[in-house]
């Protein structure tokens, strides 16, 4: 995917763009390298068609920005023998923060997403935009020098929210679990300590990138479904997160969930799958039966305890979420779901009720391959898909020229 930042506003996010850098610039060049495999300037001479000349021209800029290094020498079949050039992840960091409900997970990584520094904190996203982006710049600050790294070498922050993001501005649209942020500056607000492009997303499209990039890049067409205080999903089609018009896509938590229209949600509708089947959902559930639930870590305790009204209530979340997700595996035709979110770390209860529901329900061509699992990314998922998202768009041609040419 590439990206080129809207010229008429320093502080909107991106949107995606066809990349008009021509075929023999340095940006255009670099992309061979980046997969990680030192070639010559032989090799590059004859992928691209360029002359030699314009070959070892390119590769000279790249070398002094410091995105390509020297990579050692290949075998010589007479002569001096060849040097090779190869992509320098650690010539660059990326700021990836990741916001929940209730938490926050910021990390400094390299360019091909290596994790550098990583901290996560309480923080709830309901105190509003202001002390929550100046906690993630408080954080962010410490987390750049505990990777030894300096702001200057910054090339670029990804965040996701907890709500939807009209992802051209960066900006939150009517988010329900997140008061005073409606249609909040958040790439400007980071921008005024940090003069380096912000690409802002809702947090569970940003998850699905991170593990399609990080566990699953063949698998072109997949689904990641996060339910911890909210439920949400991204989407993934032909290798590409879908964003739909406005950014909306994916919106999982406000479907009407089968059977129920009394429950309140917090977006003013009546029924709505996260208002039954979220961690919060569940918990309400189990306190009418006489438990104690004051967090998710109980709800999990209890479950791992082996408590069966607890162990009923998850498995029926379970079963609601794959109501709706069986309407979106017929409509979608995923290969993979990954199930993500606190509350999948309660064990297998929620996933057999998931998939207990999707393969009765979906049509049997829909599901022959369909695979259904938990995250493989520790709770990483959405600083890794931050990450991904920012070396997306900093490294297209279009913008390491632009590097080049500063």
């Amino acid at each position: 995917m590439s990206f080129v930042v809207l010229p008429d506003d320093k502080n909107r996010a991106a949107v995606s763009a066809p990349g008009t850098a021509p075929p023999s610039s340095a940006g255009s060049l670099f992309q061979l390298l980046r997969d990680g495999v030192p070639r010559t300037r032989s090799d590059l001479a004859a992928q691209t068609g360029l002359a030699r000349s314009t070959v070892s021209g390119r590769v000279e800029e790249l070398l002094a920005s410091g995105l390509i290094i020297l990579a050692g020498e290949n075998s010589s079949t007479g002569g001096r023998p060849p040097t090779t050039f190869a992509f320098n992840p650690g010539s660059r960091c990326v700021l990836a923060v990741d916001l929940g409900g209730t938490h926050a997970r910021i990390a400094v990584t390299n360019l091909a997403g290596s994790i550098l520094a990583e901290e996560e904190q309480e923080l709830t996203i309901s105190l509003g935009p202001v002390a929550v982006l100046d906690a993630v710049v408080d954080i962010a600050s410490r987390m750049i020098d505990q990777a030894g790294r300096d702001p200057e070498n910054l090339i670029g922050i990804g965040v996701g929210l907890p709500g939807p993001v009209e992802f051209a501005t960066g900006r939150p649209t009517s988010p329900p679990i997140m008061p005073g942020w409606d249609g909040y500056d958040v790439p400007g607000h980071l921008r005024r300590t940090f003069d380096v492009p912000t690409l802002v997303d809702n947090d569970v499209n940003i998850m699905a990138l991170g593990e399609h990039d990080m566990v699953y890049p063949n698998v072109p067409h997949m689904m990641f479904v996060k339910i911890a205080t909210g439920i949400g999903s991204g989407i993934i089609s032909d290798g590409r997160l879908q964003h739909g018009a406005q950014g909306a896509a994916g919106d999982l938590g406000h479907i009407a969930a089968p059977g129920e229209d009394r429950t309140p949600c917090a977006c003013g509708n009546l029924g709505c799958l996260e208002a039954v089947a979220s961690g919060p959902a569940i918990a309400r559930q189990l306190q009418k039966s006489g438990l104690d639930v004051p967090s998710h870590a109980a709800l999990i305790d209890l479950v791992r305890a082996g408590d069966l009204t607890a162990i009923r209530a998850v498995r029926e979340a379970g079963r609601k979420v794959g109501a709706v997700l069986a309407s979106c595996v017929n409509m979608l035709n995923p290969q993979l779901i990954v199930i993500g979110g606190l509350v999948v770390t309660a064990g297998e209860h929620f996933l057999a009720g998931i998939r207990e529901t999707v393969y009765s329900r979906s049509l049997p061509l829909a599901t022959m391959h369909l695979r259904i699992v938990a995250t493989q990314t520790s709770g990483r998922a959405g600083v890794l898909g931050a990450s991904a998202l920012v070396t997306s768009y900093a490294l297209s041609p279009v913008n390491v020229n632009a590097l080049l040419a500063r």
